[in-house]
């Protein structure tokens, strides 16, 4: 999840390519020595740490941050965590890679998207925490994000929430109109075009035009429009599934059936509260947002699966961050420390607490957690339709070695497919041109796929 304009993306994004520059394809990842400078690089070593105290500083735009700093600083009084906001995603990953590169100014650890952990870990810019026993740890997390932090052999993160795909909807709107909840996407088109029908100042969901929310859609649909082996990566943004979900979504686009508020906008909450927007494809995170943010919708939403094209349930991640130990920090064993209890100890409730939504598999099938039937929703058990999504998200998905480039440029690619309404194949394959000639001029071999 991202905050941030489209021109505040491209700029960001811009001058983080321009840090990045030539050095991406320079290094792999893979064992580093695991404490970035020499010494016991073991388990018992982070115990130690925590006995032995310091200071740490963590860079992190969750909610939750200042509380989870607040009670490990409680826990292990010798020990200062200052936690700073150095933007949300791409700001923050702008400064984060500059820092990388000038050899200082980094924090001992950073939230780090999990489209973006792999561009971080060919810089060479995160710490291997194999070494710490963190491989042990696989089981505790689902299956989808434990594949976005392990890299080339290397565990590159811990993540802190997932983001299985899902749909909140405004049953009141719903009810209005005389609307079924579609279980399809051909009924979910078919709900926008009844509804833009009938009012036209409503529409059944919101898209200008962001990347983060188009692959989603798209891995959800069986694209797999990313292959990356080493060094050589092909793109092919016109395969099956990518295709699949174009065709599906023109017929929204085309016809002028989308709002095209900006998402995150004080407009878009306005659209939400008041209902001109009548649901939300998004990840699981969203409804312990929704109370805070949408207060006028309070008793009008409720969440049931993403619509499926032939009735499968497999679905995709949307966001979802990890933690992450800065290669660069003079304290490796005490920061991976305080990641191991940020996101495998009782840092989880913490953040549990803040209205997250875990990774952690024990939290996930936690009876009391399943059971939260909040008035908001209408005493609907929500977390047991997001965990049913949680469990049923497809394998196989990767993300560019340089992704946070690639969607820099989706708006001035697929973005005029959006402007214009025109067909989004059009601009997908606009988009896959730009993305291979960047990676070849970074030193990968980029091929376009069939």
């Amino acid at each position: 999840m991202t905050t941030t304009s489209h021109a505040r993306r491209r700029v960001a994004a811009a001058t983080l390519a321009a840090a990045v520059g030539l050095t991406l394809a320079a290094c792999s990842p893979g064992g580093s020595d695991g404490d970035a400078g020499g010494g016991d690089a073991s388990a018992e070593a982070l115990d130690a740490a925590l006995e032995e105290g310091g200071e740490l500083t963590y860079w992190t735009w969750t909610p939750a941050g200042e509380a989870q700093a607040e009670a490990f600083m409680a826990e292990h009084p010798n020990v200062t965590v200052e936690v700073v906001n150095a933007g949300t995603a791409t700001d923050q990953y702008t400064t984060l890679q500059n820092a990388i590169q000038a050899g200082s100014g980094a924090p001992d650890v950073a939230q780090i998207e999990y489209y973006a952990i792999q561009q971080f870990s060919l810089t060479d810019g995160l710490l291997d925490l194999t070494p710490y026993g963190f491989g042990d740890l696989e089981d505790d997390y689902t299956a989808s994000t434990w594949e976005s932090v392990s890299q080339g052999g290397g565990i590159f993160g811990l993540p802190q929430d997932s983001g299985p795909l899902v749909m909140l909807y405004n049953a009141a709107v719903f009810e209005k109109f005389g609307l079924d909840v579609p279980a399809t996407w051909d009924e979910y088109v078919a709900a926008g075009e009844a509804l833009h029908a009938a009012d036209p100042s409503r529409y059944i969901t919101s898209d200008g035009g962001d990347p983060g929310f188009a692959q989603p859609l798209i891995w959800q649909a069986g694209g797999r429009p990313y292959q990356v082996e080493g060094d050589t990566v092909t793109v092919d943004l016109q395969d099956e599934g990518t295709q699949r979900w174009a065709d599906m979504w023109n017929q929204l686009l085309q016809p002028g059936l989308l709002s095209d508020v900006p998402t995150w906008s004080d407009d878009w909450y306005r659209s939400l509260n008041d209902g001109s927007i009548a649901t939300i494809i998004t990840g699981a995170w969203m409804p312990g947002m929704m109370e805070a943010s949408v207060p006028d919708g309070a008793g009008d939403w409720q969440v049931a699966p993403v619509p499926s094209y032939d009735g499968a349930t497999e679905t995709a991640e949307n966001g979802g961050s990890a933690q992450s130990v800065i290669k660069q920090t003079d304290s490796p064993a005490l920061a991976a420390a305080f990641l191991r209890w940020l996101n495998n100890g009782d840092g989880v409730e913490v953040f549990l607490e803040g209205g997250g939504f875990p990774a952690t598999t024990a939290d996930l099938n936690d009876e009391e957690f399943l059971a939260w039937a909040p008035e908001y929703f209408r005493g609907q058990e929500v977390n047991k339709v997001l965990v049913e999504a949680s469990d049923n998200v497809a394998s196989g998905w990767q993300y560019l070695p340089f992704q946070v480039y690639a969607n820099s440029i989706f708006g001035d690619t697929v973005g005029s497919s959006y402007t214009s309404d025109a067909d989004l194949n059009l601009g997908l394959t606009d988009w896959q041109q730009s993305i291979v000639s960047y990676g070849n001029e970074q030193g990968f071999t980029v091929e376009e796929g069939n």
